[in-house]
């Protein structure tokens, strides 16, 4: 079982990074968070996951510790796999996740899509009592990477926004007002961060 990498970022995409480990590239699959957080040739300890299926091998990695155990609890519930736990961990942070379920807020967890009422509400039943509690003080948030062309970069997230669920216009209108607001020339992992938050609930 692979717990932890570490090594030097070696390629980046929308959904995924490739660490170099002493000559070694793994593919892992990741947030939009943790990828708007490094850079090529960045130095990256990821906490990972393997997940084997009868055709496949996919690991899925994680800057902290914390994200990695919410990962493997969200998939203890009826009915999730690990590419919808991934995208909970896409909408919602490991401590936003913990408070939705404390509160019974099923309209936060509903903001993740493909997860509607009713699943919403079987993992409120399924993870009451498994996810650590949330602390009060919010994440430090990282340093951007290095800027990349807008255009491809606005393309490239409404692609992946897509992916995720969302209708393409919601997706092209939140990913322009990002840009926007972002101003300059953001990346792409820090447009489709800024557009999941955007987008919020709206489906």
């Amino acid at each position: 079982m692979i717990a932890t990498l570490t090594g030097t970022v070696s390629s980046l995409g929308l959904d995924s990074l490739v660490l170099d480990v002493r000559g070694v590239g793994y593919l892992v699959r990741t947030t939009p968070a943790a990828l708007a957080h490094t850079r090529h040739g960045a130095e990256l300890t990821l906490h990972t996951e393997l997940v084997v299926r009868e055709d496949s091998m996919t690991l899925f990695g994680f800057p902290a510790p914390a994200e990695a155990e919410a990962f493997r609890v969200v998939q203890s519930v009826s009915g999730i796999g690990p590419r919808l736990a991934l995208s909970v961990l896409a909408v919602l942070s490991p401590e936003d996740l913990a408070r939705a379920v404390a509160a019974q807020d099923t309209k936060a967890i509903t903001k993740v899509p493909g997860i509607g009422p009713k699943v919403a509400g079987r993992m409120m039943l399924e993870l009451g009592g498994k996810l650590a509690p949330p602390a009060d003080a919010a994440p430090a948030a990282g340093q951007a990477a290095p800027a990349a062309p807008v255009d491809a970069a606005t393309a490239q997230v409404v692609e992946a926004l897509v992916g995720l669920g969302w209708p393409e216009k919601a997706s092209a209108t939140a990913v322009e007002e990002t840009a926007a607001e972002l101003g300059g020339a953001p990346e792409a992992g820090e447009l489709l961060r800024g557009s999941l938050r955007r987008l919020g609930g709206a489906r």
